[in-house]
């Protein structure tokens, strides 16, 4: 299911809202960007005016407690940006600047489908350049605990297989598989919503997390169920936004990935980790060009965007 082309948004739209840890509002931008761009940060709101620019690269991160944190607190840095992440690789966006006035992405409703319709108002562009991709060689794995995270070889697309298991029966175990296209990541994955347990409230309030969670953009389980009045977005919300953390976590990959990600009991900092591995050694990948071969069976074409070349502990 490969792109040929590299894409970026046809003009800038913007967003704003409070974060969920900082629970301060927060403006971003999205500004289209040149032709092997990749998606970066640029952090304003600096003390003295400074503005910092933080690649979107594995590289840069400085945190996964709770949520992926890229940049350093002293200079300048940007939290919470997986649902971000993973809006913009799920449609397949290549190139974006991505202007913030704050330290954390807003949580808006505390899934990615905010940030694809923002998209959707300006739509997408081809761009004159072969999209490149990151084609996993070898397996690699990383564990903890019981948990574990792992990439492997696969030619034909980004597959992810997430199983999750929560000692509690409203969620269990659930296991889900799918193959990334922007149409599987619109319909089946962009709504889930980040979840967390009420009993968890207290002790995180007094670290300084989830201080603008609500039930406007959290799923809450409390001892009886979810308490969130509308109930759930699909039977299985809580493996799908653990799939939807995992898109946005593995884009600091920096290329769209042709590998399949496996993971039980897996988060933030699993999904650093077996990134981390996997860039241990340069024969783990291969930076592919999309252009080199071309295969039957690859076209992604539009699914509803208009590209007009080709048609809380918060989880």
């Amino acid at each position: 299911m490969k792109q040929s082309q590299q894409t970026t948004l046809r003009a800038a739209v913007s967003l704003s809202g409070a974060g969920v840890h900082s629970g301060d509002e927060v403006k971003i931008v999205l500004h289209p960007a040149e032709v092997n761009h990749g998606i970066a940060f640029l952090r304003t709101g600096l003390p003295g005016g400074v503005e910092r620019l933080i690649d979107a690269r594995h590289l840069a991160v400085t945190a996964t407690e709770l949520c992926t944190v890229i940049g350093d607190r002293e200079s300048g840095a940007v939290a919470t940006i997986e649902h971000l992440m993973a809006a913009l690789t799920g449609l397949g966006v290549d190139n974006v600047l991505v202007e913030i006035d704050g330290p954390e992405v807003p949580i808006l409703d505390g899934s990615s489908a905010p940030f694809i319709e923002a998209i959707d108002q300006v739509g997408l562009v081809s761009q004159a350049a072969s999209r490149r991709y990151l084609k996993v060689l070898k397996p690699v794995r990383v564990t903890q605990g019981k948990a574990f995270a792992e990439l492997l070889p696969n030619e034909r697309a980004f597959r992810l297989d997430v199983e999750i298991d929560f000692p509690t029966p409203v969620i269990g175990r659930q296991r889900k598989a799918v193959d990334l296209s922007p149409s599987v990541f619109r319909k089946e994955i962009s709504r889930a919503r980040t979840f967390g347990f009420m009993r968890d409230v207290e002790k995180l309030w007094s670290a300084g997390f989830a201080l603008g969670a609500s039930l406007e953009n959290t799923v809450a389980i409390g001892d009886e169920g979810v308490m969130n009045p509308e109930g759930l977005r699909y039977a299985d919300e809580f493996v799908r936004h653990k799939i939807l953390d995992a898109v946005g976590d593995l884009s600091l990959a920096g290329f769209p990935l042709l590998g399949t990600y496996r993971s039980y009991c897996g988060g933030h900092r699993l999904n650093f980790s077996v990134l981390e591995a996997l860039f241990a050694s340069r024969s783990n990948y291969a930076i592919v060009d999309s252009g080199a071969r071309r295969e039957t069976g690859y076209a992604e074409i539009g699914n509803g965007i208009a590209v007009p070349a080709f048609a809380p502990d918060v989880h």
